[in-house]
């Protein structure tokens, strides 16, 4: 009988066990679902909410092209007002004008007028000027007087735009040989400034040539141009 209760009591303690366990399983599984369903819900919120935050801003978007579209309108209203005023100014202008086209026929033909004057006056002086060179043609000519130059060197044309006292440097270069713009300032008695700008004249016009290895600088004449500088001495 023992046997038969305890039997008993160890198959009802099985079943309760096994019921708690399959309740708590069912209770596990229901939490689960519970989680599920409650992720679901709220990504069902969210999204929601972001299609929500999307219509908002396109509502504000449209608000907002609303808003310039009205601003556009308003100045292109104003510029069509300010446009009909210049219009209404213009024809305004063109009338005052138009009223005085006679006018101002009038003084394009007083105009033509005084320039038919001004060609007879042009082609009159013309016939005199013709005139006047025409006598100038018939009277004997005379013989112009030869005139020496003071400084012989200068019959050259090359030494002709140059001053005496460009000549005496080049004449003191060609003579004693290469010298600096202070050795030549002592020679010729000038400033030192008048001095540099006379031997860089020279010296860019082509008269001189310049060593600038040291300085100050030294100057020579070229060979062509003492050249010459003898020929014009042998000459006197």
């Amino acid at each position: 009988m023992i046997d038969v209760l305890l039997i008993l009591f160890g198959v009802l303690l099985t079943l309760t066990v096994g019921a708690a366990v399959e309740y708590y399983r069912q209770i596990a599984l229901v939490k689960k679902e519970y989680k599920k369903a409650k992720e679901t819900v709220e990504d069902i919120i969210l999204s929601f909410n972001r299609q929500l935050k999307r219509e908002a801003e396109k509502l504000e978007f449209v608000a907002y092209k609303v808003e310039a579209v009205s601003a556009k309108s308003d100045k292109a209203l104003k510029r069509a007002e300010k446009n009909e005023e210049q219009m209404l100014a213009l024809e305004s202008k063109i009338s005052k004008a138009l009223e005085g086209k006679e006018e101002v026929l009038k003084r394009v033909n007083e105009t033509d007028e005084k320039l038919r004057d001004v060609i007879t006056s042009q082609e009159k002086l013309t016939k005199k000027v013709l005139s006047i060179e025409e006598r100038e043609r018939q009277l004997p000519l005379i013989p112009e007087e030869r005139v020496e130059a003071v400084i012989p060197i200068k019959r050259e044309k090359v030494f002709a735009p140059l001053t005496e006292t460009e000549l005496s440097v080049l004449e003191i270069l060609t003579v004693e040989g290469p010298k600096t713009a202070p050795e030549i300032k002592e020679r010729i008695k000038l400033s030192r400034e008048h001095t540099a700008r006379l031997m860089k004249k020279l010296y860019e016009e082509g008269y001189l040539e310049r060593d600038t290895n040291k300085i100050p600088f030294k100057y020579r004449v070229k060979k062509e141009m003492a050249k010459l500088l003898k020929k014009t001495e042998e000459k006197i």
